[in-house]
């Protein structure tokens, strides 16, 4: 995810108490400093870093660490509950009878964020979702929004030909707006001039939208908070969408700024597939970027057609300590549905799978490469190989190879990876907090054979 350079900072920052027992005020204040240090290069506002730093300060100074609790881990605790503060509590949003009206200025990625939210809403309540694209200004914007829901259960209204955007507004909600759900994509601009503001107020007053998202490019960084501030006196925004936070170190400022405003921040996009938007809760979301996990968003992310049961079966005999290259397979296979090798470390505790979610992106990009080479591997093995490895010698090493295509190497480099993999198993079966975890996450209790 965006801002690893800020996690790092925070790290390092936190690393200043390292085998201490007791906080002296000298070393909260060097903590102090470098944690602001870290808050402004990740573009946070020079206000806000220093209100954060000085309730951070004031709290290790004051507040005693709960019993059996490191220094490290304290401050971190500190660190995560005032940045959830700053970010404030997240929207709730109504699944039903709703209109929203997506603005923004040009180049936001509102198109492509309509086209992503529309899907967000179909999978997660189970809702029928239509989309208008009222853009008369951008040429082939119609048909990109048809592309991007193409093959969903989305309805898309448009007339490529049309200019009158109100017009189209009021016709599309005549023809879809029978759905659950409708959202209208308006036209963007470089800023925002006279000629959008009165087409937008137009539009707004057809629509009467229960919801009007304002989007914004992460890359702005603290200049989110005047536009923010902007289109809501405009129309009255009722929540933003932060869009390519995967993609700038200044995503900061943008969370910053626009958690300040009277738009707090809705959705937040990372990536560039249809199924890359997320819902912003501020605890969650913090979790993930200081390296603490959000098991809870892994979850989320699983596609429709992800075979709970299946998961819950291969979890329970991760847990037990039986791990075949079957199920390695399967692990795979669950892993490539929900997304990227990179997408789901994200989502882990970066303490789990030996610290995997600390490596660097050309690592994380050899890892994808050798799991889809590894399935290919192991398409050519009998399942008697799959369910017992250590059967594979050197004679079956060299047919599994030519049956593959692959070389003799590759096979060789898939067993170290299973022999890694289940002795990593075994290791967080010994650990009991995040059986825990695992077992509320998948709704398995100890009786299941999770130990």
């Amino acid at each position: 995810m965006a801002l690893e350079g800020f996690k790092r900072r925070v790290l390092g920052s936190i690393g200043l108490l390292k085998g201490k027992r007791k906080v002296d005020e000298e070393t909260v204040k060097e903590l102090s400093k470098s944690l602001r240090r870290a808050l402004l290069e990740a573009d946070f506002n020079v206000r806000q870093a220093k209100e954060l730093t000085e309730r951070i300060e004031r709290r290790m100074l004051e507040e005693e660490p709960r019993p059996g609790v490191r220094l490290e881990t304290h401050a971190m605790n500190l660190i995560y509950s005032e940045l959830v503060r700053i970010l404030g509590a997240p929207r709730s949003i109504r699944p039903h009878n709703q209109t929203v009206l997506m603005v923004g200025l040009y180049g936001q990625g509102k198109t492509t964020t309509t086209a992503k939210l529309a899907e967000w809403w179909r999978k997660n309540h189970s809702v029928k979702v239509a989309v208008i694209e009222a853009d008369v200004h951008r040429p082939g914007a119609f048909q990109q929004i048809s592309q991007l829901l193409e093959g969903t259960a989305v309805e898309v209204y448009g007339e490529p030909e049309g200019n009158d955007a109100p017009a189209i507004v009021r016709n599309g909600l005549r023809k879809i707006g029978t759905a659950d759900v409708v959202i209208i994509d308006t036209a963007g601009r470089d800023s925002l001039d006279g000629e959008l503001k009165d087409e937008l107020l137009e539009i707004a007053e057809v629509a009467n939208a229960s919801e009007r998202f304002l989007v914004i490019d992460a890359q702005v960084g603290q200049a989110a908070g005047p536009m923010a501030t902007t289109f809501h006196d405009l129309v009255g925004v009722t929540g933003t969408v932060v869009t390519k936070l995967d993609g700038t170190a200044r995503g900061g400022g943008a969370l910053s700024a626009v958690a300040t405003t009277g738009a707090p921040i809705v959705f937040v996009g990372e990536g560039e597939r249809i199924g890359d938007l997320e819902k912003f809760e501020s605890d969650r979301f913090i979790s993930r970027l200081l390296g603490m996990g959000d098991i809870k968003g892994l979850i989320d992310l699983a596609p429709d057609d992800l075979d709970e049961q299946e998961a819950i079966r291969l979890t329970q005999r991760l847990m037990s300590g039986r791990f075949t290259l079957t199920d390695m397979y399967t692990q795979m296979e669950m892993m490539s549905k929900i997304g990227t090798l990179d997408k789901v470390l994200s989502h882990l505790p970066d303490t789990m799978f030996g610290g995997m979610a600390n490596m660097s992106v050309a690592q994380k990009r050899q890892m994808q490469s050798n799991l889809e080479k590894f399935r290919v591997v192991m398409d050519s093995m009998t399942q008697e190989e799959k369910d017992d490895p250590l059967v594979l010698k050197s004679s079956r090493i060299r047919r599994i190879a030519r049956g593959s295509g692959c070389e003799e190497k590759d096979v060789k480099d898939l067993l170290a990876q299973w022999n890694r993999s289940k002795k990593m198993m075994r290791g967080i079966r010994g650990d009991r907090r995040f059986r825990r975890q695992m077992q509320s996450m998948m709704g398995v209790d100890e009786d299941l054979g999770l130990g």
